[in-house]
């Protein structure tokens, strides 16, 4: 675990196979590490991480492999459940991913003997991002290119069915809105859900196309971000249902939209992958530049740590690590 200087990354992380998704765990584990997940071609690992950010003791990075997911398929996302303990006895490990083949798996692990999988059938195309309920871990959400967003309990059964104008690109479940599921299209509108009536609530609209990912921030349930076309774009829901800010920021194509974690003024966008690096561009917004741009060869996934100003990118056989600002 070397920081990096040349590449302007802050560390890297050295892995066997083409990183595809790279996701920290965004909820309390119990012991102070950091529970990362990483997915390739046919398996996902997931380890832990420490930074001399948070501990005086760490000398850069610290990072330990717990174990590694047969997968036999491509890994495209990765969603964390808060049910996932290290300070338990036997820890529980319990993600679930999304595949090429249009299913979702869900995993639970004591890292020991148990080890077990179910597969969720039920989209017909390709699936574009998950998400477990934040609070208690019950329920999974998934949108997809077959125009719906599906909840499922965690035997796979299809709790409830929203039918989309377009494909699904991104669903998020916020802690203090345990009712309401927000689905980010790719036509550009973004639509709160109530999951107790099965209604949409609001809509949002950015009026360019194609949207690839919107995220809702974590310290502000009232701002939504999102990348279309190749401007990041950021609401406050209060005020309008259209863009209070929006800037150009990728030549190409924005792809990947993610808040920070700790700082509702925090957030970072990808490029589509290029033929030889990716841009990753933090932003804060009080400042009219990117605070930090970083390539990555041929990056993708995108993700914050829980506690610090830090996200992460995969690429080709590595995951990259920026820390920034406040």
């Amino acid at each position: 675990m070397k920081q990096d200087s040349t590449r302007n990354t802050s560390y890297t992380v050295d892995c066997e196979d083409y990183v595809h998704v790279v996701k920290f765990n965004p909820f309390d584990n119990g012991n102070g590490c950091s529970l990362i997940a990483y997915g390739g071609n046919n398996y996902v690992v997931v380890g832990t991480c420490r930074f001399q950010e948070e501990d005086a003791e760490v000398e850069g990075m610290q990072y330990k492999t717990l174990r590694t997911f047969h997968h036999g398929i491509r890994v495209d996302a990765i969603a964390w459940s808060p049910e996932s303990r290290l300070d338990a006895i036997p820890p529980q490990i319990r993600f679930c991913t999304a595949a090429s083949d249009r299913k979702l798996r869900l995993f639970t692990s004591d890292l020991q003997d148990k080890n077990e999988f179910k597969t969720f059938d039920g989209h017909s195309d390709y699936i574009n991002d998950l998400v477990f309920a934040p609070n208690e871990g019950q329920e999974v959400a998934s949108v997809s290119d077959d125009h719906t967003c599906r909840v499922w309990d965690l035997e796979g059964n299809e709790k409830a069915h929203f039918v989309l104008r377009s494909p699904g690109m991104s669903v998020c479940w916020h802690p203090e809105e345990a009712f309401k599921l927000m689905v980010a299209e790719k036509n550009g509108t973004i639509r709160f859900y109530d999951l107790i009536t099965q209604q949409a609530i609001l809509s949002l609209a950015c009026d360019q196309t194609p949207l690839m990912s919107a995220d809702w921030c974590l310290k502000n349930t009232l701002k939504i971000g999102a990348v279309a076309g190749s401007d990041w774009l950021i609401w406050d829901i209060t005020r309008s249902s259209y863009p209070q800010d929006k800037r150009p920021v990728h030549v190409d194509r924005g792809r990947l939209f993610r808040w920070s974690r700790v700082n509702e003024n925090l957030f970072a966008t990808t490029g589509y992958p290029g033929k030889t690096t990716t841009q990753l561009l933090v932003h804060h917004l009080g400042h009219p530049q990117p605070i930090l741009t970083g390539t990555a060869a041929v990056g993708s996934g995108l993700t914050w740590h829980r506690t610090l100003p830090l996200c992460a990118v995969g690429g080709d056989h590595k995951i990259f690590f920026w820390v920034t600002e406040m």
